[in-house]
């Protein structure tokens, strides 16, 4: 006798590979998920120099939100994860500064590169740099979260420049170790990837921007 709540055998197997198959849909669609974040919203990177210190270290995580600089402009003092001028490796300036001048544009095409930096100075600003220090538009800017500069030409750059339209400078805070716009120029905002927001690996340095 058939007993109206027992499943026949076809249908229990039938009910078996239904459950797998939902079990792999949902396994894709979570990795398809997890990919479109980090292809458009949110990446980590991996901390490479110690341009940053003593914000990030070497080997510290960050996470980068890759679409909010698609609608705002990048603000002064935030972190950036960007694409530099091409020849950043060998500080090659697109333009021949003067003597005493940071390199005041950039090559016409992006590098490969990934770098991170901070925003010290936006389009139509005037900036010069006194022993590692901004001078923004004549005012030098409170900077406490840098590592100080020692006295020498990659320090102390006092001919001012005018960011072009479009363009920010960047700088490691680290500022005696870190090849930067001082040396290849401002960013152009296309090639900027999106703002650093939170640290999150190592577990003792979590922290958010």
């Amino acid at each position: 006798m058939n007993l109206p709540w027992r499943k026949k055998e076809g249908e229990e197997k039938k009910s078996g590979v239904a459950s797998l198959i939902e079990l792999v849909v949902i396994v894709i669609v979570a990795i398809g998920l997890a990919f479109a974040i980090q292809a458009f919203l949110i990446k980590p990177y991996r901390i490479p120099s110690e341009s940053m210190e003593p914000t990030l270290n070497v080997g510290q995580r960050v996470l980068v939100n890759r679409i909010g600089n698609s609608f705002n402009d990048p603000e002064i003092g935030e972190i950036l994860v960007f694409h530099p001028p091409k020849g950043s490796e060998s500080n090659t300036c697109g333009a021949e500064p003067k003597e005493g001048q940071p390199c005041p544009l950039p090559t016409p095409t992006s590098s490969d590169l990934n770098f991170i930096k901070r925003v010290v100075a936006g389009p139509g600003d005037t900036l010069s740099i006194q022993d590692g220090h901004v001078i923004l538009n004549g005012k030098p800017q409170e900077e406490k979260f840098i590592r100080p500069c020692d006295s020498g030409e990659e320090c102390t750059f006092p001919v001012p420049i005018t960011i072009p339209p479009g363009h920010w400078f960047m700088m490691g805070d680290n500022r005696g170790q870190s090849d930067d716009s001082r040396f290849w120029g401002p960013v152009p905002k296309k090639w900027i990837i999106g703002g650093a927001f939170a640290t999150y690996w190592p577990p003792d340095r979590i922290n958010l921007f």
